[in-house]
């Protein structure tokens, strides 16, 4: 099942172009990213962080198809790709209009503490398990 969320284009995304600025992108993957952790895995970064605990970024490739510009509304939709003992991989589309306009593939490795990779707790790995890409 995939976990879907949309965001509008605004000038603070935007090059003197009008077109997203290739970093911002990073952003708003970043943000689908916290927001499912918050809305389907049950963990806000905010809860994560007071638990000294986490979810860095371990590998990040990502794929630009087409421009978006100032205005459009991208729909993001994240989908789990490989779920192991303490790490997930997202893909993580976006849509314009319908159009693809990029697709980025997110490694994430859950820690607790030290920054060391550590066994996902059981609730989370069921929720992040009922996301998994059906192949």
């Amino acid at each position: 099942m995939a976990y879907t969320r949309t965001i509008q284009i605004e000038f603070n995304h935007c090059d003197p172009a009008g077109i997203v600025f290739y970093p911002r992108y990073f952003e708003m993957v970043n943000s689908v990213t916290e927001n499912f952790f918050a809305d389907e895995v049950g963990r806000s970064y905010a809860e994560m962080m007071k638990a000294v605990s986490g979810v860095p970024t371990a590998r990040l490739e990502a794929n630009f198809r087409a421009p978006s510009r100032l205005g459009d509304k991208l729909e993001f939709t994240l989908e789990v790709v490989r779920l192991g003992a303490s790490s997930v991989t997202f893909l993580i589309v976006g849509r314009g209009n319908g159009e693809l306009r990029l697709s980025v593939e997110v490694t994430l490795v859950w820690v607790e503490g030290s920054l060391s990779a550590t066994p996902w707790p059981e609730d989370m790995r069921a929720r992040l398990a009922a996301h998994q890409k059906e192949i």
